[in-house]
């Protein structure tokens, strides 16, 4: 079997939980040895057999960002004939997967790490390309055989916003998490390096500067903490100059109330991370939309509690009172997951936080269970698995169909 997996994200060039998904899914596929897994990704040439990438076209270089977008995915269509199976991952990479797999008469399976439709603020970011984005996730979701949710959560949101889909070609498969490359490291000359001090208690945010994360809000709730707590927040890639000037604003008021807050605007090293969540008390997950969140999983995996909001796919994965808190949240339903009463959602995740940093050994039995579950229940190799399973099962109900047709065309 012949699977060509298309990405805009893939190893080096990674900024988020769906390029981790894929590089790990990629992994585990390969490592069965029963399939030919083809790589098919945005960017700059890998070093990687079965992994071809395609830049922008130079044609488009003018063009608003979906548009082109949609000429790295005409060029790798072209590339899908010969395939078994095309799976897509986001909206960057769907229309890719939704032609090529028309040109193959292959059936074509989304991932899907997001919604459209459930993040309208990128209307601010990309404007027209908005539109343009929501029209090629709709078709190739439409059109796809099957579409693999991240979390039950997830699951809700894609057959709400896409009511015309067969719920029976939309099943479950959850993000995972490598335990071997995500366990604590102890490194207080890391911390030290990046503003951190290893021995006072700390809240640690690791995320994009994006509406979804919620970062604003937890700058809300950090101004409430006790004075000894360290706000550590890796975040950058800001979606836009708005949210950029808002975060820059909300750190300079948070500085000005305590000391203790350390920026890190750039991407560090994976190991680099792995010290500040290893040296940290709590892991702080502000979101307001997260189909599953895989920054939680690898939390847990370094041992590290997380206070989460109480939405999407986060609580499938953390437990309140065994491996963290959840933080309820009720959110306005027009799809930006706003709360609808925002003071009280930060006085609540400053209560949990505070909590969780109250008591460093009940965080520290948490954060033991947090990688407990983690290990047992997210293994790439079962995700790897599962989604073999939804390959044969869709190859398996394409030839029922072709039989069924030969079987009409006798009669």
């Amino acid at each position: 079997m012949r699977v060509d997996i298309i990405s805009k994200e893939y190893p080096p060039a990674i900024y988020g939980g769906a390029g981790v998904h894929v590089a790990e899914l990629v992994r585990a596929l390969r490592d069965r040895g029963d399939v030919d897994v083809q790589v098919r990704c945005f960017g700059a040439p890998r070093d990687e057999a079965g992994t071809t990438a395609y830049p922008d076209l130079p044609e488009l270089a003018s063009a608003n960002p979906a548009l082109q977008t949609f000429g790295v995915d005409v060029t790798i269509a072209q590339d899908c004939q010969g395939a078994d199976i095309v799976h897509s991952h986001t909206w960057y990479a769907n229309l890719a997967g939704h032609l090529g797999g028309l040109l193959a008469g292959a059936p074509h399976v989304v991932t899907a790490h997001s919604l459209e439709p459930m993040r309208p603020w990128k209307a601010e970011q990309l404007g027209g390309g908005y539109r343009v984005s929501s029209f090629a996730e709709r078709a190739a979701y439409e059109g796809a055989a099957a579409v693999i949710a991240v979390s039950a959560g997830m699951r809700a949101d894609i057959l709400r916003s896409y009511p015309s889909l067969d719920p029976a070609k939309v099943p479950v498969v959850h993000n995972g998490i490598d335990s071997q490359m995500w366990q604590p490291i102890h490194d207080a000359d890391v911390c030290r390096k990046h503003g951190m001090d290893p021995d006072r208690p700390a809240v640690t945010f690791v995320g994009r500067i994006t509406r979804q994360k919620g970062l604003p809000y937890l700058m809300r709730a950090a101004a409430r903490l006790p004075e000894d707590v360290q706000v550590v927040l890796c975040a950058g890639a800001p979606d836009t100059p708005e949210i950029k000037a808002e975060v820059e604003g909300l750190l300079a008021d948070l500085r000005a109330q305590r000391d203790g807050v350390v920026w890190i605007p750039e991407m560090l090293p994976r190991s680099e991370v792995i010290s500040l969540l290893t040296a940290s008390t709590v892991f702080a997950c502000p979101s307001v939309y997260e189909p599953l969140g895989i920054v939680n999983l690898e939390a847990m995996a370094c041992e590290l509690p997380v206070v989460a909001t109480a939405t999407g796919g986060i609580p499938e994965v953390v437990v309140p009172g065994e491996t963290g808190w959840l933080v309820p949240i009720e959110q306005v339903q027009d799809g930006t997951g706003t709360p609808v009463d925002p003071e009280k959602f930060v006085g609540d995740l400053a209560e949990a936080l505070t909590n969780a940093v109250s008591d460093r050994e009940r965080a520290r039995t948490m954060g033991l269970a947090g990688r407990k579950r983690a290990v047992e229940q997210f293994s790439w190799e079962s995700i790897g698995d599962k989604t073999m399973a939804v390959y044969q099962d869709v190859l398996g109900a394409r030839d029922l169909v072709v039989i069924s047709r030969g079987r009409l065309g006798r009669s």
